[in-house]
Parts: structure tokens; sequence; C-alpha cells
């Protein structure tokens, strides 16, 4: 497909099984799609995965096929050969353990390594089964205040979070694959889950840009994407960050000089219900400055942002030339021949070899 017929549009959905049914057909052949997002549910094996991969690349080449895949619990693939990776805490403990009469960075060292193994190993395997993109890496502090992000996040500290996610985000760059800095600026202080709830963060913005988006700022041009956090900072704005044009537009664009694209986190879940509807909440999204908007586990919501959402034509044309950054610039290996790659036999060996994985 030529560059000038890729025009994915701002709306990322998800689907209800393993196969497409005339309804997701519909759905993802609309001029407002852009891209589909994979949950647990619609993988049974690698073999169904590739085929609905190639499905869907079929009925539109310019959709971004995504999923949530980090490692630890939450890795939708974890059957049928999928390596089993660890909770990103584990390379943060990794860095902090001192080997006795080592130098004292060789734990980084050792750490950043086995980052980029599973940034590698992630994006690889997926990318074998026609996946394009994982929501990856949580760059979320654990002030040990939040179960929803908890051994999701990799540090506390916000230094040893920055080394670790670039690491992990080269190793997914070297396998073809983009990345996603989430929960912008931090979703590691509020105690509420958003999917249930609506979290507040009452510090003051200094604190958090001092801390929390610090991996932000120091990560910089090789940070690809950014999801913002269904979180309220009342010091900062009274809408959450998803929602807000000072976080996105005058801190995230502006002061961070960002340029990648701005996905909303799921617009179903409880943390974005204070726009009001979701057609609002999508409108909010888009005018403080994000590029696509997610909705995901609801098709009737899904068909009214798709029948009733209005976007100028400068804005998804401007979403749309971020979005196609991040599709893949060439064909992932096949399985078979990535078991026999050495790079990827290197990346598995290093990761067992520190007890990583099994």
């Amino acid at each position: 497909m030529s560059k000038s017929t890729m025009n994915p549009g701002p709306i990322t959905l998800d689907m209800v099984g393993l196969e497409l049914n005339a309804e997701d057909r519909r759905r993802i052949l609309h001029p407002l799609t852009g891209g589909v997002i994979l949950f647990g549910r619609n993988f049974s094996n690698r073999k169904q995965l590739t085929k609905l991969s190639a499905e869907i690349k079929k009925l539109r080449p310019d959709v971004l096929i995504s999923i949530d895949h980090e490692g630890g619990r939450v890795q939708r693939c974890r059957t049928d050969g999928f390596t089993h990776l660890p909770a990103m805490r584990q390379l943060g403990e990794l860095w902090s353990a001192k080997a006795k009469g080592a130098h004292p960075a060789a734990s980084a060292a050792q750490a950043m390594a086995a980052a980029t193994a599973c940034g590698y190993v992630l994006a690889a395997e997926l990318r074998a089964c026609g996946v394009d993109f994982s929501f990856t890496p949580v760059l979320d502090l654990d002030f040990g205040r939040s179960g929803v992000i908890g051994d999701r996040s990799f540090s506390r500290d916000p230094q040893i979070t920055f080394a670790l996610a670039k690491s992990l985000n080269e190793g997914l760059r070297l396998a073809g694959m983009a990345n996603c800095g989430k929960h912008f600026p931090g979703h590691g202080w509020a105690e509420a889950d958003s999917h249930v709830a609506i979290p507040v963060d009452e510090r003051s913005l200094e604190e958090i840009l001092n801390d929390d988006a610090k991996p932000y700022e120091w990560l910089d041009l090789s940070l690809a994407s950014v999801m913002p956090a269904h979180v309220i900072y009342p010091q900062v704005d009274q809408n959450p960050a998803g929602f807000s044009n000072i976080w996105l537009h005058s801190i995230l664009r502006q002061e961070l000089g960002f340029e990648g694209v701005i996905f909303s986190d799921d617009l179903s879940m409880e943390g974005a219900s204070v726009a009001g509807s979701v057609v609002k909440g999508a409108e909010l999204a888009l005018n403080a400055g994000c590029d696509a908007v997610l909705i995901c586990n609801r098709p009737d919501l899904a068909d009214q942002l798709l029948s009733k959402l209005k976007v100028s034509k400068a804005k998804q044309s401007e979403s749309a030339k971020r979005l196609n950054r991040l599709m893949p610039k060439s064909v992932g290996l096949p399985w078979d021949e990535l078991q026999k790659e050495a790079e990827y036999q290197h990346a598995k060996g290093l990761l067992k070899q520190l007890n990583l994985i099994a």
C-alpha cells in the first residue's frame, strides 16, 4: 500500500472473538477506524492469530494491529510457544541486586541487557504472528500505592525506570516494533483503579514533573507514543490527563517537545466517565491533543463513535501521519524461522540464565 493511501482514522477498536464476523468487518472498514486492539479472547493459538492478523490487513492494510502485551500479569498470548515474560518489577529488582565483590554498576548493566532481551522476544514473537504493536512499557513509578500498577512498574526510581524502559524500547526497535509509554504523567500514586473508579492525585505539578514525568522527558526522541492516565490531578486541571489540554498540549507537546502519537486510554473505563457520553469523551480527548482514541469491550459504544464522531480533515491528516510512523517498516520473521534466529536465541538464553523465564 502506498503512503498516499495509508490513511488510518482516529478510532482504535476491538473485536469479539477468534475470527472476524460481519460486524467486525463493517467496523474495521469504516474510514474513522485506524487500529484494532486484540485481547486474550482473540487468541487461541499462533496459527489462528496469524490468520486473524492477515484477514484484518487484507481488509485494511493501514490499520495498526495492537495488543496489551507487557509481561507479567498483562500478557494476552500465553500459550502455544509464547514466552512467559517477567513482570517489569523483576528487572528493577535485578538492577538493585548487588553481587558480592562486583562493580556497583554490574547489576544495572545486567538489568538493562535483560530489558533489551525482553523487548526483543516480546516484539519478535508478536510480529511473527502479524501483530504490529504492543502498548508497552509502563513508565509509572511504584509508590506501593496502586494495585492496578504494582509489579507492572520497573521501579520507584525515575532514573531506573528511564534506563530500563529505554533498554526495553531498544529491544522492541531491533525487532521492528514501536513503543508506547504509559500512563502519562503517572498512575503510580493514585490508589484507585481507573478501570472501575475515577482516581485522583492531589500532588502539585512541580512534584509530578520532577518525579513521575521524568522518564517521559528523558526518553525524548526514543518514545514513539504515549498513553495518558485516566487520573485527575486537581492541582493542574479538573479533567483527567487524557482529556486535558494542559497535560497533553501545554506540557507533553510544548514543554517536553513530544512529537509522537498520543493514544487515549480506553474510553469505556470508569476513569473516562467524567466526560459524559463516549462521543463527548472522544471529542474531548482529540481536542486535548490525542491522535487516537481507544474503545474496548463495548461494540455498542464503538458503533456510536463510528456514526457520530466528527473529526476535521486537518486533524485526521495530522494524526494519520503520526500513526503511520508506528507501522512496522518490514515483515516479521515467520515463527519457525524466528526459533532459529541467532538474536532471538541469544535473548531467550540470557533471560533463562537470569531466571527471568522458564
